[in-house]
């Protein structure tokens, strides 16, 4: 499980994922005859730049009533059930909790995780001198965990910045930190994987280690061998709070564009580009001639939008952005949160069996939160039999054609037997997809007479509306009738 604890506030356990303040013990075992590296240098030169975190927070108390007085009538009626008022007046009580960080300018700015210190009350920074200072929260950013603070001190020792594109997998990494309080721990492993996604955690490719993370050192740095920060030590996956062996890092480059744009100008800027975007699986890539699986694969495109306005269509996939290989669809967004709004990047878009370049200038992304979509509503009519694909079909009214906005598309009113895709009773389909060619579905009988004339065994890509939302998905024909 996943615990958010920034360092011993508090454990929350979710979904078998723990965001922590983090830290690391040796994880790897020596092999007979290789000779290990020796971390003594490196120990010696960056952990200066290391500090640890302690966070005040005052906390109201969980049971009782909270300021009322003792004369109050209802102050003996409420501890005869044993729930004590707080007396008018009383102090809250603090809650005490530790992190670490590392000094990124010689006047005084650090990063941690933004976890850290959410909701503290008082920051203070610990150096390895051992002076210790009050410190501001300049900004923080929890969709990438991070957080900008400021002491009052010049002259710091400060880290270098690594490039974490350039790690591999197998390469030795090593965290310094506080983990359970205990200061300038080093612990040491390996990059086990890059690009990590994690359950809502889609702006951020993880780097995954065996370093040893425990609480405490959230907000730490990763470093290479050669001294560089690659990452902060942030999550661990854990079934009892500590360290198993599963360690995640964000990427130091991402990290340190949310840095500068709080310390410029107080807040975090990210682009968008109005599409909403899925996986191109195998099948879908066959079923729209793409030489191989990859890219983002448009479902929908915002009306008005950046992309809509560029030229954009659904059905488009998204395979570079300004040259750069976008692998696949959770890449597409990472690239384009980064871009500045007003800018313009270039997209290459496969479309009707070749690629195309499309100018499409960035809008910056509102942090509101999408109002959830509405079902369409529809009145299912007299069900017809399955087709080939179990799927049972009707043609839309007039009166269904207009409650969804829609010039064309067909019903799912029910499915039978075993259908292996992304479609369920109340969908739309509208079009179908084959060897890199869309075809508008416009009738229950015209979707049934092509399907009717594929082979057994056949995959068949189709769009599909469902609410507000529009996607892609591939269906394989499992009988001959």
């Amino acid at each position: 499980m996943i615990f958010c604890l920034s360092a011993f506030r508090r454990a929350v356990a979710a979904a078998g994922l723990v965001v922590l303040a983090v830290t690391s013990a040796p994880a790897v075992a020596q092999s007979r005859g290789v000779m290990l590296p020796d971390f003594t240098e490196l120990y010696d030169r960056q952990s200066p730049a290391v500090v640890s975190i302690d966070v005040t927070q005052k906390v109201r108390a969980p049971r009782g009533m909270p300021d009322i007085s003792e004369d109050d009538p209802f102050y003996e009626f409420f501890r005869r059930f044993g729930q004590v008022p707080r007396p008018r007046g009383a102090p809250e009580r603090e809650a005490q909790s530790v992190g670490s960080g590392f000094i990124i300018s010689s006047d005084g700015y650090l990063i941690t995780n933004a976890h850290v210190v959410d909701g503290a009350d008082e920051v203070k920074v610990n150096l390895a001198d051992r002076r210790d200072f009050k410190a501001k929260v300049v900004g923080v950013d929890k969709r990438t965990d991070v957080a900008v603070l400021k002491i009052e001190a010049k002259d710091l020792p400060r880290v270098t910045i690594g490039d974490p594109e350039k790690l591999k997998v197998g390469e030795w990494v090593v965290a310094i930190g506080k983990p359970f309080g205990l200061e300038n721990t080093m612990t040491a492993g390996i990059v086990s994987a890059k690009g990590r996604d994690l359950p809502q955690e889609n702006l951020v490719p993880y780097i995954q280690t065996d370093v040893a993370i425990n609480p405490g050192n959230s907000g730490g740095p990763l470093f290479n061998l050669k001294g560089e920060v690659v990452g902060i030590n942030s999550l661990i996956f854990s079934r009892s709070g500590g360290y198993m062996g599963l360690a995640f890092a964000i990427p130091i480059d991402i990290a340190m564009n949310v840095a500068n744009q709080i310390k410029d100008k107080g807040r975090v800027t990210r682009g968008r580009i109005g599409v909403q975007i899925q996986e191109v699986s195998k099948e879908t890539a066959e079923a729209f001639g793409l030489p191989k699986a990859t890219g983002a694969l448009v479902n929908s495109v915002e009306k008005g939008g950046p992309a809509d306005k560029a030229g954009v269509e659904s059905g488009d996939i998204i395979t570079k952005v300004d040259g750069r290989e976008v692998k696949n669809s959770s890449e597409l967004p990472r690239i384009i949160t980064v871009v500045r709004p007003g800018s313009k990047v270039t997209l290459t878009v496969w479309r009707k069996g070749a690629a195309r370049d499309i100018a499409v200038t960035v809008a910056e992304m509102k942090e509101e939160t999408p109002a959830a979509p509405k079902r369409s509503g529809t009145t299912p009519k007299e069900k017809a039999k399955p087709n080939r694909m179990g799927l049972v079909l009707s043609d839309l009214t007039d009166e269904q054609k207009k409650e969804l906005d829609l010039k064309h598309g067909v019903l799912v009113e029910d499915i039978t037997g075993s259908v292996r895709g992304n479609v369920q009773p109340g969908d739309v389909i509208l079009a179908l997809v084959n060897r890199g060619q869309s075809t508008d579905v416009r009738s229950a009988e015209q979707l049934n007479g092509v399907l009717a004339k594929l082979d057994k065994g056949a995959s068949v890509t189709l769009r599909l509306k469902r609410g507000e939302q529009e996607f892609f998905s591939t269906l394989r024909i499992n009988n001959g009738d």
